[in-house]
């Protein structure tokens, strides 16, 4: 399955906005879509409450991975912003 490593671009890390921001995108796009700390298990990136489980912060590296090459970029660009910018 394609992945991509990104760095967590929101400046608290994938907390409740970031996290609920990223699994709505997931959902709309009805592809499984999985994110990781590397060497970790990975979570449903369609369920904020397994994103917020991964503790990452931002600037921390976490893996995006999908059977959808166009829905792989699309989260991974997601993962990189700072979804608390307003």
């Amino acid at each position: 399955m394609p992945s991509q490593t990104v760095t967590v671009g929101s400046r608290v890390g994938l907390h409740a906005r970031p996290a609920a921001l990223i699994a709505e995108a997931v959902s709309k796009s009805g592809v499984p879509v999985t994110l990781a700390t590397p060497g970790g298990m990975p979570v449903d990136a369609g369920s904020p409450l397994m994103l917020m489980t991964l503790g990452a912060k931002c600037g921390a590296e976490v893996v995006v991975t999908s059977d959808d090459p166009a829905v792989l970029e699309q989260i991974a660009d997601l993962v990189k912003q700072d979804l608390d910018a307003e």
